[in-house]
């Protein structure tokens, strides 16, 4: 088990050390199941991708819509125009090991799935396609962590603040 959650054989979490080195040698990331109601957290992630904290070209990847913030929205992960190094899940859990057969498939080399998501079938598989592998973690979370934004704890550590500084 890790962190209360079923162990899959053969793989051990990543390290904060190992997710900052995946982090910094990723260009492209492809968002599967990015939502475009603003009040969802793929939603908020997305802007986050997009803003001027992060430097990844960013892809969307949801049938259901054409447009979301102002970027194309694709079918799947093969309809992308590029290949994304980490491909980053938002779909319901049952949904999850065939996204990892998609990541296989278009090359991807990072699986990272996110809060709430942890399929030992789906780790299976990627690590099976040679994908390094991220679960129950948010890709925001983790980016602004190592970029400032927050503590390796996870609390705000107040270096970004809208508060005046004391005179």
């Amino acid at each position: 088990m890790s962190g209360g959650h079923p162990a899959v054989a053969g793989w051990t979490e990543p390290s904060a050390t190992e997710r900052l080195a995946m982090l910094g040698s990723v260009r492209t990331v492809a968002m599967v199941g990015v939502s475009a109601n603003p009040a969802r957290p793929s939603n908020f992630v997305a802007t986050y991708l997009l803003s001027s904290s992060t430097d990844y070209d960013v892809h969307f990847v949801n049938p259901m819509v054409d447009e979301i913030l102002g970027r194309p929205c694709h079918r799947s992960l093969a309809d992308l125009p590029v290949t994304p190094d980490l491909v980053d899940v938002f779909r319901r859990l049952g949904d999850v090991p065939d996204v990892a057969d998609e990541a296989v498939a278009v090359g991807a080399r990072v699986f990272w799935t996110q809060f709430g998501l942890w399929s030992v079938d789906a780790a299976q598989r990627a690590l099976a396609g040679g994908l390094q592998v991220v679960m129950d973690r948010c890709l925001k979370v983790e980016h602004a962590r190592f970029h400032g934004g927050l503590h390796l704890a996870g609390f705000d550590t107040g270096v970004i603040s809208s508060r005046r500084r004391p005179a």
